[in-house]
């Protein structure tokens, strides 16, 4: 309730330029939530995919933005993709009818995932061998689901070819103060290219794309970038 009307609340002031956010004290830059075990992090996330399964987080104007770019970088008549932490399958078809001749797949941790079109049950850290250097590019906004991001991000550039592109959708409710138990991983925007930089050096290109429109909840959207070099 409280969740709906700060957003009420946000749509109004939005038309003035301005708008409520939560403000991080602990001026930490990057947090990881720990479980006791896999099983914990896997009941935790089914939960909220189940709870959560009609709702859509990626707005359809940023996901144009990510057509475009894949439509100008990708240099090839049959565009590979995959999405990850898909839920209801909402990102990858709506990618598919936005990139002719294309085939793109989604994932998701939880059972629900094979109730819809283009997705398959998978959990987004683990390797599948059919996928090694097969694809152009893996979207996701759901690396803040990830209870251990490097793993992720190294499992995600082994799936796309070289000078394929990995882009993550980014915005401030996957920063510190957002994570917790169902959102394990949160980074500041500021930081998260330090971080990724850190952890594959040479071996990536980072660039930065800054949406023109915030995204449902009217929270800045960054798109970062990541090429497989």
């Amino acid at each position: 309730m409280i969740n709906k009307i700060k957003n009420l609340i946000n749509i109004n002031l939005f038309k003035l330029g301005y708008r409520i956010s939560k403000v991080n004290n602990t001026h930490e830059l990057f947090k990881l939530h720990k479980y006791k075990d896999f099983e914990e992090y896997k009941e935790t996330q089914e939960h909220y995919n189940k709870k959560k399964i009609k709702h859509v987080w990626a707005d359809e104007l940023n996901l144009k933005k990510i057509c475009e770019f894949i439509l100008t970088n990708v240099k090839t008549s049959n565009i590979k993709g995959l999405c990850h932490g898909a839920r209801n399958g909402f990102e990858q078809n709506f990618i598919l009818s936005n990139i002719p001749n294309s085939e793109i797949i989604g994932t998701d941790i939880s059972e629900t995932a094979s109730d819809f079109k283009n997705s398959i049950v998978w959990d987004f850290h683990k390797e599948n061998k059919d996928w090694i250097n097969n694809f152009d590019f893996v979207y996701s906004n759901s690396l803040d689901q990830s209870y251990d991001p490097k793993s992720a991000l190294t499992t995600w550039f082994n799936q796309v070819k070289k000078n394929g592109y990995v882009i993550i959708e980014h915005s401030e409710q996957h920063g510190v103060i957002a994570s917790g138990k169902m959102d394990p991983f949160g980074v500041e925007a500021n930081f998260f290219p330090y971080l990724i930089s850190e952890w594959f050096g040479h071996s990536i290109s980072i660039s930065i794309i800054k949406s023109l429109k915030p995204n449902k909840v009217n929270a800045p959207v960054w798109l970062f970038i990541l090429k497989k070099i």
